[in-house]
């Protein structure tokens, strides 16, 4: 893997945010899936490893979930809402299908980004849209943001993008004084 870059003095607070990610169904098949859509390298592991140096960086921890069980999923957002500070989900499997998932994300009143491998809007016919064709998100009308098309790299966009939010006071509605 190569070196990241630093991120010192990128972000205006110092708070250590404790950041979930979620992968949800077939992410664990990272590395035997294809490989124009996911990556020639990638596989759960290593992504877990990678998003875990990146939140290192930021000066946030990170807590990975994975699982290709809703249930186990649901049960996790349950537990977990009061002491995490914001989410990043990969719905992957659960992308369309999924009604109890989103809800639960957005009942913890957690910020929550949603991550892709793929542009999941574009068509399969494009460089970095899903084999499969284009499809909706159940997750969109809940989240907070998203990063995908950027393979692996949505990772680190999306955490970035939701510790700059949570350090900026104002971000997530609070009022500036």
């Amino acid at each position: 893997m190569t070196t990241l870059p630093t991120v010192d003095g990128l972000r205006t607070g110092d708070r250590r945010y404790l950041i979930s990610v979620i992968d949800g169904p077939n992410v664990s098949n990272l590395a035997r899936r294809s490989k124009r859509m996911y990556g020639p390298d990638v596989s759960a592991e290593g992504l877990g490893k990678f998003t875990e140096e990146w939140g290192a960086r930021l000066g946030v921890e990170i807590e990975r979930f994975l699982s290709n069980h809703e249930g186990d999923i649901l049960e996790y957002i349950h537990e977990s809402g009061d002491r995490v500070d914001g989410y990043l989900v990969n719905p992957a499997g659960l992308t369309t299908t999924s009604q109890s998932v989103p809800f639960a994300l957005y009942d913890t009143g957690k910020p929550v980004v949603e991550v892709h491998f793929a542009n999941i809007r574009a068509s399969a016919a494009t460089a970095r849209g899903p084999v499969y064709g284009p499809g909706e998100s159940t997750f969109t009308p809940y989240v907070s943001g998203q990063f995908m098309g950027m393979r692996e790299y949505s990772y680190p966009g999306a955490l970035l993008s939701l510790v700059l939010a949570l350090d900026d006071e104002t971000f997530f509605g609070a009022k500036p004084e």
